[in-house]
């Protein structure tokens, strides 16, 4: 498969976690009577990645997130030199979302993306509940890092028969990480679901976006690292050998060939 299909599938995935998730987040969670609040939130972020998983999994690995790239990169699991190609489709798939969000949520009489916050992730006064920087550099670092070691964990090659379930396992555990942090940073652990939306709130969400870059990235890196030590092949303790890249979380199509090294 072909890195630029494989980086449209990643566009593509990317597009449907930031709509469907800020998508419930900007239309849904508020409505008078019927919002769904923090708990539809949180599922609508799991059931995007879930049924995004399925969906183009076998075609890109689903990553849908900067932070889930590197974390593979770092644990040798996909290679380096295709890190900057996925992330720049993650992050125009996020900034296509939001646009499209905007265009939906502005159908709606004085809807105005500044003032509403437009999902973007904060902290301090713009956090939910007044979290400040420390926690909310914390939380987002914690939250990436366990997300990464369940993606590592479900897809590693050595346990075949989790494999069909590991889009369950990525979409459940993100709903967890919702339900723990949606009240400290409104939850990111995910660079292009945070660049998107803040492009459209503008102002404060612009001026904190640096650290929605920074936690969800040095936490996937941690993960990356700690994984192969935790797990290691049977007689290599210190690390996972490099290995052939493989970009997908799922099976290749029977006589498919590898990715050229």
């Amino acid at each position: 498969m072909s890195l630029t299909r494989r980086a449209f599938a990643e566009l593509l995935g990317t597009f449907w976690l930031v709509l469907g998730g800020c998508g419930a987040a900007v239309l849904t969670a508020k409505v008078p009577g019927l919002g769904v609040g923090f708990l539809g939130v949180a599922l609508a972020f799991g059931l995007t990645v879930l049924t995004g998983a399925y969906a183009l999994g076998s075609i890109s690995g689903a990553h849908f997130n900067p932070a889930v790239t590197v974390g593979l990169s770092v644990a040798r699991r996909f290679p380096s030199r295709e890190v900057l190609p996925y992330v720049l489709a993650q992050v125009l798939g996020g900034i296509v979302a939001a646009f499209v969000l905007y265009l939906i949520a502005s159908g709606a009489p004085a809807f105005d993306a500044r003032a509403s916050g437009f999902a973007a992730n904060g902290f301090g006064e713009h956090s939910p509940g007044n979290y400040g920087v420390a926690a909310a550099l914390l939380c987002e670092v914690v939250m990436t890092f366990m997300f990464v070691m369940v993606i590592l964990g479900v897809t590693d090659g050595r346990t075949p028969s989790l494999k069909p379930f590991a889009p369950i396992a990525i979409g459940m555990t993100l709903t967890l990480i919702h339900l723990i942090s949606i009240p400290v940073t409104n939850t990111s652990v995910n660079p292009a679901r945070s660049m998107g939306p803040a492009l459209f709130a503008g102002g404060w969400a612009l001026g904190q976006l640096w650290l929605f870059w920074l936690a969800p990235l040095l936490g996937a890196a941690i993960a990356g690292v700690l994984y192969p030590r935790v797990y290691p092949l049977v007689g290599e303790p210190e690390r996972r050998p490099e290995v052939e890249a493989e970009p997908a979380a799922f099976p290749r199509e029977p006589g498919r060939p590898a990715p050229a090294q």
